[in-house]
């Protein structure tokens, strides 16, 4: 991100609070410099909204993020899927002042950094976890997880910790 850029080429998943009266979801999205899809179609819009509840107060949410690469972003709140959409790529507006060189519009966003931002209220984490999707993809491997869904086999280990 350029010194004088508003904005990162991004993803954010918007964790919000309900004030005292009216329905505010969170785990919304939006997205400056990025475009994604849903149910096949673009997404016109910069930011939508997830399908929550609306918390209230002091209260712990469990928000658990499963990013795939360019592919598709599931945002879950206590268990349940709330929002899901795919194809994330470079392009779009809400963003100013960027390189030419590096948001370059057309091109999958299928990786970058992690960041956890308190934008207009003071916000707590309990716990933040990560759990790296990239792995063995061999069963006969010693370091095998059925969970990971990008293929790095050179990780591989076999009997007697051979790789």
């Amino acid at each position: 991100m350029g010194k004088d850029q508003d904005f990162p080429v991004s993803v954010e998943v918007q964790l919000l609070a309900g004030g005292p009266t009216g329905e505010r979801s969170t785990a919304n999205m939006c997205s400056p410099g990025t475009e994604v899809f849903r149910n096949g179609e673009m997404v016109k819009g910069h930011c939508f909204n997830s399908a929550s509840q609306t918390y209230r107060g002091d209260q712990w949410v469990r928000v658990e993020v499963e990013v795939l690469g360019s592919e598709r972003v599931r945002h879950n709140i206590d268990g349940k899927t709330v929002l899901e959409y795919t194809n994330l790529q470079i392009g779009g507006g809400n963003v100013s002042q960027f390189d030419p060189a590096v948001k370059k519009d057309g091109t999958p966003l299928s990786e970058g950094y992690i960041a956890l931002q308190g934008e207009s209220h003071p916000t707590e984490f309990r716990k933040v976890e990560i759990l790296n999707l990239a792995g063995c993809m061999d069963a006969k491997a010693a370091n095998y997880k059925s969970y990971y869904v990008h293929r790095d086999n050179a990780t591989c280990v076999y009997g007697g910790g051979k790789k």
